[in-house]
């Protein structure tokens, strides 16, 4: 089997050499594996950084590189998986850094499943500084990121989405390609797609990748609210709710702030607030202490938990009101993919 490997791309030079480099380094025939960088007109030194690997061809390993002037992901996708001709493609981020058998594995995994459309593994966390430890934590717990084997770990089995997931083919030609009206969620919403096709997603914990992860609350912060913003969009173009877990931190700060107004209106209600509050405070020290946290990190990480959940139900708010109630089309703000 022939496999393509195709990543969207946009001002990535901290990252790319090292994403180039774990490819060149994988234990499958490089003969039968190629690279599409799709680049969204980066202005940093991000395509300085890809020229060298265009010209090194002699392992049989070829890397192309596909301008995206829309600059958008799911676009960055479509142009990629459209050049290529192989057998399976392979989504994959500029953050990530693939271990050595990552290809061959996936491939294994696919042909141990025929049922599969779709196979993928874990996400192991790297951390730049303290702050991206404390996210990263965060992000490989259930209560930060609910049943996400990918990010938490587990056992093997169907799911219902994968991080850089390998697909068949014929996936593409049953289902279409990523959905372009999507900056965010655009795997999720065509694992979904697929499912509804018949086809499953699997994973598997021996399929292993790296990811840089953001060092920031702010950005962290952003990320999510266009997650939680997008979800939306996804439900309402399927008239579906497409995964419940998420629904959960709108639910969370949909509570918080009824309860806060009830308490503004009834003073006597104060209870009723500060009652859910403690009960989320003590949940997210619970995960602290079963994630084994030192101590000094504990603070910083129920801030990271209370990031996720606010960012998420925010924008999960913000995305009912915008496409729910006032049955508008994404907005410009929207439509700005954050980094």
């Amino acid at each position: 089997m022939t496999v393509t490997i195709v990543i969207p791309c946009l001002n990535e030079e901290h990252y790319i050499e090292r994403c180039l480099a774990s490819i060149r380094s994988q234990d499958f025939p490089s003969e039968r594996l190629g690279v599409f960088v799709v680049d969204g007109m980066s202005t940093d030194g991000t395509r300085d950084r890809i020229r060298p690997f265009l010209a090194e061809k002699e392992d049989g390993c070829t890397i192309h590189l596909i301008d995206n002037p829309d600059r958008f992901t799911p676009r960055a996708l479509n142009l990629g998986i459209q050049a290529s001709d192989s057998d399976v493609v392979i989504i994959l981020g500029a953050h990530a850094e693939l271990k050595e058998d990552f290809v061959r594995r996936n491939l294994e995994v696919l042909n141990e499943q025929p049922e599969a459309g779709c196979v993928g593994g874990v996400i192991e966390n790297v951390n730049e500084n303290t702050t991206a430890e404390v996210i990263a934590r965060a992000m490989k717990s259930p209560f930060g990121v609910g049943n996400a084997r990918f990010r938490t770990g587990g056992k093997a089995g169907f799911v219902d989405t994968v991080a850089f997931g390998a697909y068949r083919r014929e996936v593409f030609e049953t289902a279409g390609l990523f959905d372009e009206d999507l900056v965010r969620n655009q795997d999720d919403e065509f694992n979904y797609r697929i499912q509804q096709r018949g086809f499953k997603v699997y994973f598997d914990p021996s399929i292993r990748s790296k990811y840089y992860v953001r060092g920031s609350f702010g950005k962290l912060f952003r990320q999510y609210r266009q997650y939680g913003y997008w979800k939306v969009y996804v439900n309402k173009k399927h008239n579906a709710v497409t995964s419940i877990r998420q629904m959960i931190p709108f639910l969370f700060v949909a509570y918080l702030a009824l309860s806060l107004l009830i308490w503004l209106l009834r003073a006597d209600w104060g209870g009723f607030f500060l009652g859910g509050l403690f009960l989320w405070f003590f949940g997210a020290l619970t995960a602290a202490f079963l994630l084994r946290t030192p101590s000094p990190m504990i603070t910083p990480l129920i801030r990271a938990f209370f990031t996720l959940h606010l960012s998420y139900g925010l924008g999960y708010a913000h995305g009912i009101w915008h496409f729910l109630i006032l049955r508008r089309a994404p907005s410009s703000s929207g439509k700005r993919s954050t980094r």
